[in-house]
């Protein structure tokens, strides 16, 4: 087969590493990772857009490398091919490699701040100077008070800037997710160092490539939805996260 594999840069490392390894043509499209701090309904357009452009004479299938990432995923429709992506709420799932296990992960410590070299390295070079919350959630801690007053108001300005300026507190534990394909170990540093400066607990997690390989390999057994022509993304609510409508 030959496949496109449409992913965010922010498993760049992983991907490349699998798509060597795998049993079949994969073509890499890198999106860039601010694209997840875009609205839900700018990020589904674009990914959209990336699907209705690929070449049916060219592909057999095209793969998504991404979560439901706060339902960017929700809508998004199959046209020519058929598309696989992961049962995954967000790529912390692709980076531990299972939905179990971050389920286990989620249901141990919910407060937890993750932390891995491709997210950190790619945020770096879109010069993110505040501080992240949960792989990206929220990143204008460092937004200009002037600006926030002008968009929501004096009173609402100052609530955010004192929720922003406590958003530590809401986290218990850092977690490093080791994946192997870092190089300078500056990130494990930064996420002890932040443990120690916050008063988390620090742990250092083994990464699992499981779901990446599998989805290259084309491995489409329950842990991914695969929508056929036509079908499109519908968020379930349960265990089962996605199902095709």
């Amino acid at each position: 087969m030959r496949i496109r594999a449409i992913a965010c840069e922010v498993m760049a490392r992983t991907l490349y590493r699998e798509a060597a390894l795998a049993p079949h043509v994969i073509d890499v499209e890198l999106l860039e990772q601010a694209l997840h701090d875009d609205r839900p309904a700018s990020r589904l357009s674009r990914l959209q857009s990336q699907i209705d452009a690929t070449p049916a004479a060219k592909y057999q299938a095209i793969v998504l490398l991404y979560g439901l990432c706060n339902l960017a995923l929700e809508g998004l429709q199959a046209r020519d091919l058929p598309v696989a992506v992961a049962r995954a709420h967000d790529c912390i799932t692709l980076y531990l490699g299972s939905r179990q296990r971050y389920d286990a992960e989620f249901s141990a410590t919910p407060g937890t701040y993750y932390y891995s070299d491709d997210y950190m390295e790619r945020e770096a070079q879109v010069g993110t100077n505040g501080r992240r919350l949960t792989m990206g959630v929220l990143t204008s801690m460092d937004q200009d008070y002037d600006y926030m007053v002008a968009k929501y108001g004096e009173d609402n300005a100052q609530y955010l800037m004192e929720v922003l300026g406590q958003w530590h507190s809401h986290y218990s534990r850092a977690a490093y997710v080791e994946t192997g394909l870092g190089k300078s170990g500056q990130f494990r540093e930064q996420a002890a160092s932040d443990a120690k400066q916050y008063g988390w607990r620090f742990e250092q997690l083994r990464g699992d490539p499981e779901l990446v390989r599998k989805l290259l390999a084309a491995e489409w057994d329950d842990d991914f939805l695969v929508l056929q022509p036509g079908q499109r993304i519908a968020v379930t609510h349960d265990s089962r996260i996605i199902e095709a409508v």
